[in-house]
C-alpha cells in the first residue's frame, strides 16, 4: 500500500535507481525527483540490497516487542488485586513486580478501576396524607462572629471565632406533603425541643394538618420523658429510627441537606444574627414556591391544599 503523502511512487524509485545505474549520480538523480539526496541514496541502497520488493513500502510493525506477561503472573496478580483491592504500586511490591507491569495486566483484564461494593438496595415510602408521619431532627451549625467567618474573610480567618459556640437548628418535616418547619435554638436539651415540638405541631394545625404520628432518633431530648408526655397529650403515636441507620430518617436528613446547602451555607453571613434572620425568609420560599424533587416538582404546599 502506498503512503498517502509519499512524494515518490513505487515507479518514481525504480527510476531514480535506473538514473544512478546509467551513471547519473545520486544528487543529481535526487534533484530531478525532487527529493533529498538522503531519500534518494536510502531507495538505491535497498534496491542493491534486496532487489525491486525493496521499492515498496516497509511494514511499520516493529521487529522486536517486548513478551507479554505470563499466565501464571497475570493468575497472581488478579489474586492479590481481589485480595488487598489496592493500586498498582503496592501489588508490585507485594510480588515483586513492577508497577507497570501489574497495571498493563488489570487494564487487559478490566480491573484497573475498583468496584464499588453493591449497596444496599434503597427502599422509598410515602405516607399516603399529610400528617400521618412528622420527621424531626437536629442540624448543629457553628456561630459566626462579628465580620464575619472564613467566607466573608478567607480561609486566614478560619479559627478566628473558634470557640463561640453553637447553633442547634430543629426541624419538622410532613412526610407526604414535605411541608417543614424549623428553628434556631441554643441547645438541644429535652425542655427546648420539646418546646420546638410544640410550636411546629401548632404550625401543622395551622396549614390544615393534624399531625398523627413523629419519627425521630435515638438522641437523648426524644427519649425524655417530657417529650413523650407532650405526644401524650396531643394523642400522637410515636416511632424511632434504628439505631445506626439514618436512612430510617431518610426525608429529615434530605431536609437537613436542603437546609445546609441553600440556607446555612448558601451565601455568606457577616454573624449569626444574619443567618438566624435568614431562616424565615428561606421557609416561606422553601414551603411556597421552591420546587421540591421528591414529590415530583411540586410546592410542598400545593400538596396540602390538594
Amino acid at each position: 500500500m502506498q503512503h498517502p503523502n509519499a512524494r515518490l511512487s513505487i515507479y518514481q524509485r525504480r527510476l531514480i535507481v535506473d538514473r544512478v545505474a546509467s551513471g547519473w549520480s545520486v544528487t543529481r538523480a535526487a534533484r530531478a525527483a525532487g527529493v533529498s539526496r538522503q531519500t534518494a541514496s536510502k531507495w538505491v541502497n535497498r534496491f542493491r540490497r534486496s532487489g525491486p520488493d525493496a521499492l515498496r513500502d516497509a511494514s511499520s510493525r516493529p521487529l522486536h516487542t517486548r513478551p507479554r506477561v505470563g499466565r501464571d503472573v497475570v493468575k497472581r496478580v488478579v489474586k492479590a488485586r481481589l485480595r488487598f483491592r489496592r493500586g498498582p504500586h503496592y501489588l508490585g511490591w507485594q510480588l515483586g513486580l513492577p508497577g507497570s507491569t501489574v497495571h498493563v495486566v488489570l487494564c487487559r483484564l478490566g480491573l484497573n478501576r475498583l468496584q464499588c461494593p453493591e449497596r444496599e438496595k434503597t427502599v422509598r415510602y410515602e405516607w399516603p396524607e399529610p400528617g400521618d408521619l412528622v420527621h424531626l431532627d437536629i442540624k448543629r451549625l457553628g456561630r459566626i462572629g462579628e465580620g464575619g467567618g472564613h467566607r466573608v474573610l478567607g480561609w486566614a480567618a478560619k479559627h478566628r471565632h473558634s470557640g463561640i459556640g453553637w447553633d442547634f437548628v430543629h426541624i419538622a418535616i410532613d412526610d407526604y406533603s414535605r411541608l417543614a418547619y424549623a428553628e434556631v435554638c441554643p441547645d438541644e436539651k429535652a425542655d427546648t425541643t420539646v418546646a420546638f415540638t410544640g410550636r411546629a405541631l401548632d404550625f401543622f394545625e395551622g396549614a390544615g394538618i393534624q399531625v398523627r404520628r413523629i419519627l425521630t432518633d435515638n438522641g437523648s431530648a426524644y427519649c425524655s420523658f417530657a417529650f413523650r408526655d407532650l405526644l401524650a397529650e396531643r394523642g400522637i403515636s410515636m416511632r424511632k429510627t434504628r439505631p445506626y441507620r439514618p436512612q430510617t430518617n431518610g426525608k429529615a436528613e434530605a431536609f437537613v441537606k436542603i437546609v445546609s446547602n441553600e440556607w446555612a451555607y448558601g451565601r455568606a453571613y457577616q454573624n449569626t444574627q444574619e443567618r438566624t434572620d435568614r431562616l424565615g425568609p428561606f421557609l416561606r420560599y422553601y414551603n411556597l414556591y421552591r420546587p421540591h424533587g421528591g414529590i415530583g416538582g411540586q410546592q410542598p404546599i400545593s400538596r396540602v391544599r390538594a
